[in-house]
Order: C-alpha cells, then structure tokens, then sequence
C-alpha cells in the first residue's frame, strides 16, 4: 500500500531503528516506548489488521511469532513480557498494517481492568 506507514518502513522508505528482519517481517524499535524494550514486529505484506488474517495469509504470524521469541530471549525478558496488537480503532489501532508490539524489561501490571 503506497500511503502505508509500516509499509513504507518495511521499504526503507522511512527510516527506522531496526532490531530484526527475515522474509516475513521487520521488527524495529517503537518511536514512544511504554517499557525499556518495546520493539514493534510487521509483516513484509500488507494486512490491515489481525481482523483481516485468513487462512492464506496466517502462516505469517506464526513466523512473526518465532521472531517475537527470538528477539524476547536477545534481549534477556527473562522475567517475562507482553505482546500485543490492536484491532480497529475502539482497541487503539493507530497504523492499519497487523504489527504486535514486543513490551518488556519492567514490571507490566495488568493491563486490562474493569
């Protein structure tokens, strides 16, 4: 998608802090981190959101996964850490291109309440 934020990091179009990269997906450092570790993971391909995840194009997200966990036990989250992805704007997605954000290296708490 040519207006496409994530899309054009992915090209090199728009630079980034780049921390993982494979065939699937890109993975660099998130521009406002929650945590001393917040690293956002993109698919290569465009999908709008994990709403839009179909039996063709899910085998990505198991990859995205795998890097996930690489780049979690890089980084030494020992004691643990969160992803997370947005769904449409009620959850707070801001980009419409599926990316799960790596969250870790503090205490997280709960993250949803009543």
């Amino acid at each position: 998608m040519s207006d496409c934020l994530f899309c054009k990091i992915v090209a090199g179009e728009i630079p980034s802090k780049k921390v993982y990269e494979d065939e699937y997906c890109y993975a660099f450092e998130d521009i406002a981190p929650v945590a001393p570790v917040h690293i956002l993971f993109v698919p290569k391909e465009h999908i709008s959101s994990a709403g839009d995840i179909t039996p063709e194009n899910s085998a990505v997200v198991g990859k995205i996964y795998e890097a996930v966990a690489k780049v979690a036990k890089e980084k030494k989250l020992d004691g643990g850490w969160r992803v997370v992805s947005n769904c449409g704007p009620d959850a707070g997605q801001t980009v419409f291109h599926l990316h799960f954000h790596l969250i870790g290296g503090r205490p997280l708490g709960v993250m949803v309440s009543e």
